[in-house]
Order: C-alpha cells, then sequence, then structure tokens
C-alpha cells in the first residue's frame, strides 16, 4: 500500500459507500514522481472500483528530461488546482457522447490531494499507444464535440490559454532552442492562435494515451491538467501527431481534418451556416500554425524526439507563410 495514500483510505470508503477497501493497485506514476494513479477496488459499493489521482505537493527536484526548478514545480501545482476546478465545475456539463470520468469527490491533507474519480477501465477498458485510422476517426469525432459544445465560453477558472507548451509558461525552453526562424518568430506563431476570433476549451494534452477506448467504437479522455481557452486545432494537430508516424500523417492528415471540421460544424448549433464558414476557414490556416507552435517546444525541450519528423517540420514552413500573408 502507498504511503500517501493511508490518511484518506477511511473517508474514500466512507464517500464510496463500501463495506471494504479490497485491494490498492498502484497503475502509474505521475509525471516527474509527483504521486501516483491508483485502482481501489471495493466490496459493497455499488461500483467495484475507484480510480484516484494522489499528488505529493512538495517540490520535486526530479525531471526525467532535466527540466526542474520553480517555474516547472508552480506551472504543475497550478495544472493540479485547475484539474480540480475543471472536474468540479466544467465536466458534468459535457453531453454523454463527450465521455470524461465522473469526479466523485476531492480532498486535501498536506501536502497530499487526491481526485477520486470513476474508473474508466469498467467500460472503457482498452488503451493505445498508437492508432489505427478508424480509431483516430473515434478521437477526432470526440474533439469536435468537445470544442463545438464549449465554443466562445470564457474559460472561467482554468487556463487563460490551454496546453501545456504554450509559449508564456515555457520561457526556459525558448531560450534553449538553437537559434532558427522558429525560434525567431515563435512569439508571432504564438499571438497568431492567441488572438483568432473563435476560441473554445481545448483538452490541452490530448496525445492517445489520454483516451480509453471501448470495443463498441466509443471513447473517452482523461486527464484535464492543461485545460483551458484556444483553437481546437491545437487538440487536433497534437492528437495526430502523437499516435501516428511521419509516412501515416502524410496519408491520414487530410481526410482526418475533414472528417473534425464536419464533426465540429455539425456540433456546433450555436453558428450560422456563414459563421460555421468562417471558423473552419480561420482554423484550417491555423492548423500548421498549431504544429509549428509545438514543435517550437519540442525543439527546446527535447530536439531529438522522434515527433520532430519530417512532416511535423514541413508545418513550420505553411505557418510562416500563412503569418506572411495575413
Amino acid at each position: 500500500m502507498n504511503k500517501m495514500l493511508e490518511p484518506f483510505l477511511p473517508e474514500i470508503q466512507k464517500r464510496v459507500g463500501a463495506d471494504s477497501i479490497v485491494s490498492i493497485h498502484k497503475m502509474r506514476s505521475l509525471w516527474s514522481d509527483y504521486g501516483g494513479i491508483f485502482r481501489l477496488k471495493l466490496h459493497g459499493s455499488k461500483a467495484e472500483s475507484v480510480v484516484v489521482k494522489c499528488i505529493n505537493l512538495e517540490q520535486n527536484k526530479q525531471h526525467p528530461r532535466g527540466w526542474a526548478g520553480n517555474r516547472s514545480h508552480e506551472r504543475k501545482l497550478k495544472s493540479y488546482r485547475i484539474e480540480n476546478y475543471w472536474y468540479e465545475n466544467y465536466a458534468e456539463k459535457l453531453p454523454l457522447s463527450v465521455k470524461v470520468p465522473k469526479l466523485l469527490f476531492s480532498d486535501y491533507r498536506p501536502p497530499f490531494q487526491i481526485l477520486v474519480l470513476e474508473d474508466l477501465s469498467l467500460s472503457y477498458p482498452l488503451l493505445k499507444s498508437s492508432c489505427t485510422y478508424n480509431e483516430a476517426q473515434l478521437v477526432v469525432k470526440w474533439l469536435a464535440q468537445f470544442h463545438a459544445h464549449w465554443m466562445s465560453s470564457s474559460a472561467e477558472g482554468i487556463w487563460p490559454i490551454g496546453s501545456y507548451w504554450h509559449l508564456d509558461t515555457r520561457p526556459d525552453e525558448w531560450q534553449a532552442m538553437k537559434d532558427s526562424p522558429l525560434k525567431q518568430r515563435a512569439s508571432e506563431l504564438d499571438a497568431a492562435l492567441n488572438s483568432a476570433k473563435y476560441q473554445t476549451i481545448i483538452h490541452g494534452d490530448a496525445k492517445v494515451d489520454n483516451f480509453c477506448f471501448d470495443k463498441t467504437n466509443q471513447v473517452a479522455a482523461v486527464d484535464f491538467q492543461y485545460v483551458g481557452k484556444g483553437v481546437g486545432v491545437k487538440d487536433l494537430a497534437y492528437f495526430l501527431g502523437s499516435c501516428f508516424t511521419d509516412e501515416e500523417c502524410v496519408l491520414y492528415e487530410s481526410p482526418l481534418l475533414d472528417f473534425y471540421f464536419q464533426q465540429l460544424l455539425t456540433a456546433a448549433k450555436i453558428f450560422n451556416l456563414q459563421e460555421k464558414a468562417n471558423l473552419e476557414k480561420e482554423w484550417r490556416d491555423l492548423y500548421p500554425v498549431a504544429w509549428a507552435d509545438f514543435n517550437r517546444f519540442l525543439l527546446g525541450w527535447l530536439p531529438s524526439h522522434p515527433k520532430l519528423h519530417r512532416h511535423a517540420l514541413s508545418k513550420n514552413k505553411e505557418a510562416f507563410s500563412f503569418i506572411d500573408n495575413k
């Protein structure tokens, strides 16, 4: 049993209505070892298990890529506060077709914070590190419906700029970049994304690892630490880069872009036809900008990252061309 969970166990058992906690299994550690995610098997409860995200809020000097420091620590602490706020104030407003885990309750006992969540593995047992085209469509549909639901939201209480890599929070990684047009024009890319007319709430870390699949072509999403305001194509570009190889991106990008906008515009009922056309044009133009913006982060954070393949880097030129011709 992990020591960090011990103070919370009686309250968890009480709040979920269990006679006993049968077992505790650590599913994985949080990034930079800020805690862990655990599955608790229950006896006598309506649910046979729950998932507990347990966060150590004390500063951790370890980082798998060497990016430890106070700025990194404060960003992580804010991300956990925002995730808690998201589950308490936003998650239950989503339609049933845009599945996320239910927050059962949260608790804070310094220096630990917990989120007790619905165990999605009971209905969505499949996790993937890559996707077929059809599997990717399921996630793209989820993203499109998620973005459509929050279109024009003020994003109050969550990140004013969604995503973990945006420029304001990554000055160290920008400084570490070798001199290049991407480094010199980073602020232009950032401004183009953040000044877009059409904004929504984005997931902010929509990699394939953060989606769970069932056996009947449905998906659910987890991990909302970097949820916030932005253009939907930031999530889309990031997701496609997370699940496809260079060659697959070339093959699948165009049809998945078309599919995304088809799903988005069908679900975005608050807009008339002209507004939908304007939204699609703006976000299609910003798609390569979103990809180039993530390339900027990776080139400072880990320039040898496999996501920096030929197709990804080709987006830099497209992004500069768009900005030059605005």
